[in-house]
């Protein structure tokens, strides 16, 4: 991420930030926005004190991802 414009980027990974932790991004998604890899995301997300969502996270949407996996053709 540049860093010409600190306060800019510091806003927008906050929000970022804040977004995946509320579910509204995925890991990817976010780091995208910031324009950094999954892994520095990752890390950013541990750092900050965001707990992880990686993969599903309960037996519903366990079942919801293998339905959509099933019916692709």
């Amino acid at each position: 991420m540049a860093r010409a414009d600190a306060t800019g980027d510091d806003t927008e990974l906050a929000t970022v930030i804040g977004l995946y932790a509320l579910g509204e991004l995925t890991l990817g998604q976010a780091a995208s926005r910031v324009d950094i890899s999954k892994e520095e995301m990752r890390a950013t997300l541990v750092d900050a004190g965001v707990r992880l969502r990686l993969g599903p996270q309960d037996r519903d949407a366990a079942q919801k991802e293998v339905d959509v996996a099933l019916d692709i053709e």
